[in-house]
């Protein structure tokens, strides 16, 4: 699998700005066949960092009414959250080594 299609884009939420901040810990929005140690791999290649550990969640799909009952679907999605060894290092989603 090719290192940039893993990484889709970073998510920022306020949960996720937290976790940045106390626990050096990023989410990302990666590929839905994706492995942890794919992700892994390309994060170190592409960034040049070393990673503690990297958890995975699989989101669901999500259903939300609109006007006059139209429905929408929010599609279900992978996200990582990687854990980086030294807390002084900086991960820059933005741009790549």
């Amino acid at each position: 699998m090719r290192l940039y299609r893993i990484i889709q884009k970073p998510i920022i939420t306020e949960k996720a700005s937290a976790l940045e901040l106390n626990e050096s810990t990023y989410v990302i929005k990666v590929d839905s066949s994706a492995t942890k140690i794919d992700i892994k791999k390309s994060i170190q290649e592409l960034y040049g960092v070393e990673i503690q550990s990297v958890r995975i969640v699989n989101t669901r799909e999500k259903m939300k009414h609109g006007r006059r009952k139209m429905q929408m679907k929010r599609r279900p999605f992978k996200k990582a959250y990687v854990t980086l060894k030294d807390s002084s290092q900086k991960l820059d989603l933005i741009s790549i080594k």
